[in-house]
């Protein structure tokens, strides 16, 4: 149980120094980048970005972010979220902030992280390149979460395994079923 209790600890002090970032950079990032990707909006207009003026290379990368960031929220929110009921961090913990806006849902793991990898990862086999530029949003995104007192870092750790998962189940599913299917 100490370790458990340790675990805890540390997840507080790096939830709290995370959430206590104060610059002009974090106050007009971060909550651009939270916006941004509330309802997936940024990924869908990546991938138009992509599919409109990458070619065809452009359009299967596209394809896979938009398959890969589905699948990635689907298992989050329709799966884990409901399994896993952990509340979101305590208001107290941001004393400079305004932290009431939050949802009601399930604080683990989290859905934006998991939407925001899983679009990166699932694109980045097709076209490496895209895929760096896309990691840049993703990991503000992720860090977003946190600061804004949305998550815990281990909700936002959790998220980006599903993203990954979920990349790597659309790259290699089809292949898979059509190799033990046929």
């Amino acid at each position: 149980m100490k370790v458990l209790t340790d675990v805890r600890h540390r997840e507080r002090w790096l939830t709290q120094r995370m959430a206590s970032w104060d610059s002009p950079w974090v106050r007009r990032v971060l909550p651009a980048a939270e916006e941004a990707a509330e309802h997936t909006k940024l990924w869908c207009g990546a991938a138009l970005v992509l599919g409109t003026l990458g070619g065809r290379r452009g359009r299967k990368a596209a394809a896979a972010g938009l398959a890969s960031m589905a699948l990635a929220e689907t298992i989050s929110n329709a799966v884990v979220k409901p399994l896993c009921d952990r509340r979101r961090p305590p208001e107290e913990w941001f004393e400079d902030q305004e932290v009431g806006d939050r949802p009601d849902s399930s604080s683990f793991p989290s859905g934006h992280t998991a939407a925001a990898i899983g679009f990166t990862a699932g694109i980045a086999p097709v076209w490496p390149w895209a895929a760096a530029a896309c990691a840049v949003p993703a990991v503000t995104v992720a860090a977003e979460r946190v600061h804004s007192g949305a998550h815990y870092p281990s909700d936002v750790i959790a998220g980006a395994t599903i993203g990954l998962v979920a990349a790597g189940l659309v790259r290699t599913g089809p292949r898979f079923l059509l190799r033990h299917l046929w």
